[in-house]
């Protein structure tokens, strides 16, 4: 292992927190609407991709985001977007390789595609201020995963250069933007093969209670 990375940047919805997706097929379920709906109305029409890209970029607010999703659903648009990610929950197995990193000296830090922080916040709980070295969410910085620019101000953060990091998205394209930069990508389908994939990258065993 002497090419040792030091630096791990993780996103959070989908890493940190269960999928995304069974989240979504849920609230579709509660709300009597047609499995994929929301796939359709805000991921595949191109106004509602336009609106969710600019929600990322912060120039969209959460409350306008819910407003726009709502008429597209047919659905009420009050905390639309916490009743959407209502059944996500941590994932204690990334959380727990992620403490390892940082107990073995590995650099970590979050980088995250903003959903708008008020009036439902997605990383409520999660205390990324004090869990993590360095923590950018999208909106802060005007960017969205995958401009180069917004990886480029995370490794600048953290004081680490590209080749040094390994980054783990569950979006392909967003890992494969990482790896243009130069970053290891890791792609998040099933956290066990993910630690056991980090371990391998980082030469630490972070499934180690």
């Amino acid at each position: 292992m002497s090419n040792r990375r030091t630096g791990l940047i993780l996103d959070f919805g989908g890493v940190l927190t269960t999928p995304l997706l069974p989240a979504v097929l849920a609230f579709e379920q509660r709300e009597g609407l047609p499995q994929g709906a929301c796939l359709t109305a805000l991921y595949k029409d191109e106004e509602g991709v336009r609106i969710t890209s600019d929600l990322e970029r912060g120039t969209v607010s959460q409350t306008e985001w819910n407003e726009f999703a709502g008429k597209m659903l047919g659905v009420p648009a009050d905390n639309l977007m916490g009743r959407i990610f209502g059944d996500l929950r941590p994932e204690p197995l990334m959380i727990n390789a992620a403490a390892a990193a940082r107990r073995a000296g590995i650099k970590v830090g979050i980088l995250s595609n903003s959903v708008g922080l008020a009036p439902w916040d997605l990383y409520d709980g999660y205390e990324l201020e004090r869990l993590y070295d360095v923590v950018v969410i999208s909106e802060q910085h005007l960017l969205r995963k995958p401009d180069a620019e917004l990886f480029e101000i995370t490794l600048k953060l953290m004081d680490l250069p590209a080749e040094e990091c390994v980054f783990v998205d569950d979006t392909e394209a967003y890992v494969q933007a990482a790896e243009q930069l130069g970053l290891a990508g890791v792609h998040n389908q099933d956290p066990r093969q993910t630690v056991a994939t980090l371990s391998e990258l980082l030469g630490v065993d972070l499934a180690a209670s």
